[in-house]
């Protein structure tokens, strides 16, 4: 692998896909290919890679089976052809006639499907300019968080909205993951209050690297999503960050970096369980004297 011993060469690619399956492909394999010559060893794609489009029935009549998506098998070949792993942060995937999965793949350098991923949290929000998002009217969330395993690392597969649930990411370090990638359509306004803030505590509060490949800019549907693709060190330092246009950042990953974050603050390991207690009648701390009745 590139660099130096026991590093890697993570690229993001930051992408604004349209209504067409096909033409979000070619986009995205081009800047693989981009990637792959700049010497990155691992590539990251954007939450819902292979389309953005908002009304309910043009995604289901867009969309394949897994065992039918052209664009799964394209990316299968394009990472055994560049002998790279490929992420893709997500695809809309039809798992029945009226439901999609926002499902993510790691595809190894063979071309094998290494782990998939189906978005947990669904996205049901009315914001304050108006905007209003129902994505479990279209998606069926998934039940199953997922790690799997690089040649440098353990890594703990999220999407999006799931950002919002340190619980998971917790969870994910727990069980072994150094790296968390968290590959998004981050809309504009949540973005531009939260993006940075929530990308730097979950890479500082479990001691971890982060991979948050974005959508970008204006889609033809009419969302308008933030960008900003970043990769955060275990320290909570910005290594690369894109800005508001298509493109690809890259950072070297040095792993023995989390270790190192781990031992100067610990929090993994000083972890416990705890009960609440409910609240009593009257605060504990008062003497309340009555009077007669």
């Amino acid at each position: 692998m590139s660099g130096a011993p026991g590093t890697f060469k993570a690229a993001l690619i930051q992408m604004r896909s349209g209504m067409s399956p096909i033409a979000n492909l070619a986009a995205a394999a081009r800047m693989i290919g981009e990637a792959k010559a700049a010497g990155a060893d691992y590539v990251q794609t954007p939450e819902m890679t292979n389309i953005m489009e908002a009304k309910r029935e043009r995604l289901l009549s867009a969309i394949e089976e897994e065992n039918a998506d052209a664009s799964l098998v394209t990316f299968r070949e394009l990472a055994r052809k560049l002998g790279i792993f490929i992420h893709i942060g997500s695809l809309a995937i039809k798992v029945s006639p009226d439901r999609a999965a926002n499902r993510a793949f790691l595809i190894d350098p063979h071309g094998e499907i290494a782990a998939r991923y189906d978005k947990i949290h669904m996205f049901d929000v009315d914001l304050a300019n108006g905007e209003s998002y129902r994505e479990s009217r279209t998606y069926r969330a998934g039940e199953l968080a997922v790690l799997s395993d690089l040649p440098w690392g353990r890594l703990g597969l999220s999407i999006c909205y799931d950002l919002r649930f340190p619980a998971l990411y917790r969870a994910l370090a727990e069980a072994g993951a150094i790296f968390l990638a968290i590959p998004s359509a981050f809309t504009k306004q949540t973005g531009e209050a939260h993006w940075h803030a929530l990308m730097r505590a979950r890479a500082i509060e479990n001691g971890c690297f982060v991979f948050a490949a974005a959508q970008a800019g204006r889609h033809e549907s009419g969302r308008e999503t933030y960008g900003h693709s970043l990769i955060v060190d275990p320290w909570g330092r910005i290594l690369a960050e894109a800005e508001t246009e298509p493109g690809t950042i890259m950072a070297e990953i040095e792993p023995a970096q989390v270790a190192a974050a781990r031992t100067r603050i610990p929090s993994l390991q000083h972890g416990r369980r705890f009960e609440i207690v409910e609240p009593l009648a009257e605060p504990a701390y008062l003497h309340v004297v009555r009077g007669p009745a």
